[in-house]
């Protein structure tokens, strides 16, 4: 386990700077004067435009720039963005609110996804299963920002079950509503992959051999049908826990969610670079540490899976 784990650690490292190279290349080493677009038809002083080069190290070659980036990665001193707020407070800010609206839809996707699909498989061809996934291709073909709105409107509004608008510092039961529609899609795919999974195991030879051995149904299918089942659901939730901190753009728009999602977004639109690049970077090590930690749930989950 401590050799694999030491091996994934150092695959890790050459996709980590590419990702952050390819990044700060599509952010800084494009076509323009991002200092100058700053002012935009204002008038400056070439003093002032060469000062601020200097303390942005946009005067020096690009590989240069990059090592000067990377040292503030792993000092964790990501610099100040263009409008003079350190980058690392901005972070600070919006991280713990998006992780929070993230835990909350990967929570909801798992629960009522693994469940409903688990229902569905033992029930393939019902009723049950058959409405389900009509549902599910229903949330599939609906865009999140119509989802969003419908909430909101619906839920939020017209019923006042939950709040319309988040705003700064939520609560937990304040992100339930954003983080269903958040997860909605996703839910709808893990309901899917659950279904299909355990329909596919039902019908396999350990099963069968569980099964004439003597033991009993519930034990059949927790044991050697679900365990089996979530395999390729746990890859798929692993993989999205950083699709939905770097994707909640528009859903923490809709309702007001002080995220990164938010923060990222207005950092482009106000082309703050080191903002951009501070934020997509952590977001890569967070796909990674998450895809880290599902390869080692797998043994969890298959016992006959083994780490070499």
């Amino acid at each position: 386990m401590g050799w694999y784990i030491g091996r994934r650690l150092l695959q890790m490292v050459p996709v980590f700077f590419g990702a952050t190279l390819l990044i700060y290349a599509l952010v800084f080493a494009l076509p323009g004067d991002p200092i100058r677009a700053l002012f935009g038809d204002k008038p400056v002083s070439p003093t002032a435009l060469t000062l601020l080069r200097e303390q942005y190290h946009l005067d020096q070659p690009f590989f240069v720039q990059y090592l000067y980036f990377l040292k503030g990665v792993f000092t964790l001193d990501f610099g100040t963005s263009f409008s003079g707020q350190p980058v690392i407070s901005q972070i600070a800010r919006a991280f713990p609110v998006t992780i929070k609206l993230a835990v909350v839809a990967l929570a909801i996707e798992a629960v009522f996804g693994i469940v409903f699909g688990f229902l569905a498989g033992l029930r393939r061809g019902g009723v049950f299963d058959s409405t389900v996934l009509f549902l599910s291709l229903v949330v599939i073909g609906i865009p999140v920002f119509v989802l969003g709105f419908v909430g909101q409107y619906f839920i939020g509004i017209k019923w006042g079950i939950a709040r319309a608008t988040v705003g700064g510092d939520p609560a937990w039961a304040d992100l339930i509503l954003p983080g269903a529609v958040l997860g909605a899609l996703s839910f709808a795919y893990v309901l899917r992959l659950t279904r299909n999974s355990v329909a596919e195991g039902l019908s396999a030879d350990h099963v069968r051999t569980a099964t004439a051995k003597g033991l009993s149904r519930p034990r059949v299918m927790t044991v050697h049908v679900l365990r089996n089942s979530l395999i390729p659901v746990v890859t798929f939730l692993g993989t999205d826990l950083g699709a939905l901190m770097g994707g909640a753009v528009v859903t923490e728009g809709i309702f007001n969610v002080p995220g990164v999602g938010n923060l990222l977004y207005q950092s482009v639109i106000r082309q703050e670079g080191p903002t951009v690049v501070s934020v997509v970077t952590i977001l890569v090590l967070v796909y990674l540490v998450a895809n880290l930690v599902v390869d080692l749930l797998y043994a969890v989950l298959d016992p006959r899976i083994r780490y070499v």
